[in-house]
Parts: C-alpha cells; sequence; structure tokens
C-alpha cells in the first residue's frame, strides 16, 4: 500500500501538486507539553465551529452594514431556519472540518481520497466557487481526488485543516505535515493555500502546549517561517491600500501585518487595508492581526472576527480554533457552548459533540 508519504513524493516528482518542498517536511513536531489536555482539542475545534456559527447569519453584509443592522454581535443571531431562535447552525467551515474528524475515525488516519469521497456526501452550506469545482470534476466528471482540486487561493481549505493533526497526538512524525498538505490539496491545490494550512496547522499544534498566550509577532513571523520556501507564484490584491503588491503571501504578511500592528490601528482599520474577505490574500493577514491584538481573550477575539471583518464565519472560525487550542474549551463562553447545536448537517443535532468524544476515546484515552 503506498504511504500518504510517497504519494506527495509522487506528486512533487511528476508536479502534480502545486507547492515547493519546504523545510518543514523533514520536521519532526514537538511532543505535547504537560500543559496540554484534551480539553484543547476541544477548545480548538468547537472555537471553530462557534466562530462559524457566530458569523454566518451576518456573512453577507460589510463590517458598517452589520453594525446598523445588529449593533455588536455577542451572540448568536436569530437563525431563520430555526423559526428565529438564537442559536448556532453550521456553514461548510464546520461541515467539512467535521466530516473530516469523522472520515478520520472511520479509517484510523487520514486517507486523502475517502475524505475527498466524504465531502460529496450531503448537502453543503455555503458552498464555495471552489469547492463546487471540486465537486463538479470528481462527482461529475470522475476525475481521481488528487486532479480535482483547482488552482484557488481562497480559504476553503484552510477553514476546514484543523483535524488533520487530531490522529497525531499520542506520537507525532513529520507525516503531520504530508497529512496536511494531502488534505489542503484535495480541493484547493494552490501553493498559497496548501502553505496557509501547513502554516496554521504548525501555530496549533504550538498552541496545544503553550501555557500562556505568545508574543504579536508571534503569529506572523511563525507564519512566514513556515511557508516562505512552500509557496510558488504571485498574488496580487483585489483593493485596498496595496494595490501594487505582487508576491507571495507570506511576503504581503511579512511586509505588512507588523508594520500595521505597530501603529496601532484596530481591527476593523486594519481589514480596511487589505480588506477582510475569502481571500487568502485577505483572510491571512487579517486572521493573524485579530490574533496579535486579542489572543489572550478568546471571547473578545471571536467578537472582532465576527464583527469587523467581511467573510466573518471563516475568519471566525479560524481565530476561534486558534483562541480554542490555545486557552482551551473552558475559557470559551459557556452561553456560545451551552446553545451551539452541534449539527454538521440539517439534523444531525450533537454530532460534533459525538465526534469529539469519539475521536478522544481514539486517540487520547489516557487523559
Amino acid at each position: 500500500m503506498t504511504t500518504n508519504r510517497q504519494l506527495l513524493e509522487q506528486f512533487w516528482a511528476k508536479g502534480t501538486i502545486n507547492l515547493r518542498r519546504g523545510a518543514i517536511f523533514a520536521t519532526m513536531p514537538p511532543r505535547l507539553g504537560p500543559a496540554f489536555t484534551w480539553d484543547r482539542i476541544e477548545g480548538m475545534l468547537l472555537g471553530l465551529a462557534i466562530g462559524d456559527a457566530l458569523g454566518n447569519t451576518s456573512e453577507a453584509y460589510l463590517p458598517q452594514e452589520r453594525q446598523l443592522l445588529f449593533g455588536e454581535i455577542t451572540d448568536y443571531l436569530p437563525n431563520p431556519f430555526l423559526n428565529g431562535q438564537p442559536l448556532g447552525l453550521p456553514s461548510d467551515d464546520t461541515q467539512l472540518a467535521f466530516w473530516t474528524l469523522e472520515q478520520l475515525l472511520a479509517d484510523g488516519g487520514f486517507i486523502p481520497e475517502r475524505v475527498a469521497a466524504r465531502f460529496c456526501q450531503g448537502r453543503i452550506f455555503g458552498l464555495g466557487r471552489t469547492v463546487r469545482e471540486f465537486l463538479h470534476n470528481h462527482k461529475e466528471k470522475g476525475l481521481p481526488w488528487y486532479q480535482c482540486g483547482p488552482e484557488s487561493a481562497g480559504n476553503g481549505s484552510l477553514m476546514r485543516i484543523a483535524p488533520i493533526l487530531v490522529p497525531h497526538l499520542s506520537s507525532p512524525t513529520p507525516d503531520l505535515w504530508v497529512d496536511t498538505a494531502l488534505a489542503a490539496m484535495i480541493t484547493h491545490n494552490d501553493a498559497g493555500a496548501i502553505a496557509a494550512c501547513l502554516a496554521f496547522v504548525k501555530m496549533l499544534w504550538d498552541l496545544l502546549s503553550m501555557t500562556a498566550p505568545p508574543p504579536p509577532s508571534w503569529w506572523p513571523r511563525t507564519y512566514v517561517a513556515v511557508s516562505r520556501d512552500l509557496e510558488q507564484g504571485h498574488y496580487r490584491p483585489r483593493g485596498g491600500a496595496y494595490p501594487d503588491f505582487s508576491g507571495p503571501i507570506w511576503q504581503f504578511v511579512a511586509e505588512r501585518v507588523e508594520d500595521v500592528y505597530s501603529r496601532n490601528l484596530s481591527i476593523l482599520a486594519a481589514g480596511k487595508l487589505w480588506y477582510s474577505g475569502a481571500y487568502l490574500l485577505e483572510t491571512v493577514p487579517t486572521v493573524l492581526y485579530i490574533l496579535m491584538c486579542q489572543a489572550h481573550d478568546p471571547e473578545a477575539a471571536i467578537i472582532r472576527a465576527v464583527n469587523d471583518t467581511l467573510d466573518n464565519d471563516t475568519i471566525a472560525a479560524l481565530v476561534g480554533a486558534a483562541v480554542g487550542a490555545l486557552h482551551g474549551k473552558e475559557k470559551l463562553p459557556e452561553r456560545w457552548r451551552a446553545n451551539l447545536l452541534g449539527r454538521t448537517t440539517a439534523a444531525d443535532d450533537g454530532r460534533v459533540f459525538q465526534l469529539l468524544a469519539a475521536a478522544r476515546q481514539k486517540w487520547w484515552p489516557a487523559s
């Protein structure tokens, strides 16, 4: 049987994957430190689901329009799919993340073609253009999974990548990075998208063992350190204050994010400079900036992501995963946890919590 590492080597040799061979693929993830408990994993994945649910009912609005309509959003809005009840429902962020975890559990680890097949089963809420194209390629055209992901720098792979580290918790090896790259490639075969997933998984892994929030500069510098030798190609802004930029995402992060932070701009003001949509050249600096400003306070971090950004459900899901990994489930507001229905489909209340319990039993049973 071909291992995932052998598969990735074949993809590099044939030019199938749009990614450079970076140093991270030879790097051993450190064993999780004494600060790690399963509460951190629950925090990471519930933080993702909570951020998504808090944001997805107002995603269609610009921040200023959202403020006029809803005021400061600090809880779930009345949901039209629940007869106006203010409860947390998923969009594609939660669905694809927890379908990934579900398939990891079924297979005992990451098998790319089976995760790809799982994405093709069931209705996806708020389906994005790139994932729609992936589904067409896989379901309608019958292409193998590794030929289905478009070259897209959207944030649809980044939003669902967090569960990929769960099977590696007790026995970390560099295969964590292999699995991350292949998992990202399923729907987004783009160097910027795959590099973003690798950088984010590296940050999540490190956060799980931290006893205190890292210094603000840690966020952009860790991102750059991972992704700078992975990316290939150039990205250009869709607008904003930097219309002449052309380069890799890591370069934009390195040149702009700490500079803006040094000017003490609000999250809303920073988002206006580079936009805060679903394009990774916007999503990545926005997520990093929110975490630089608010990682010490998980509630405030998620609230700012929900209120002050354009693609607020995905940005809040990413911020939620990071602060959840850092602080754990118990530091996420109880009202958010209690009113999250935990769905991954239209009618499977509690499924998120069932999958977390099953993952704990499988990959961290001694806790």
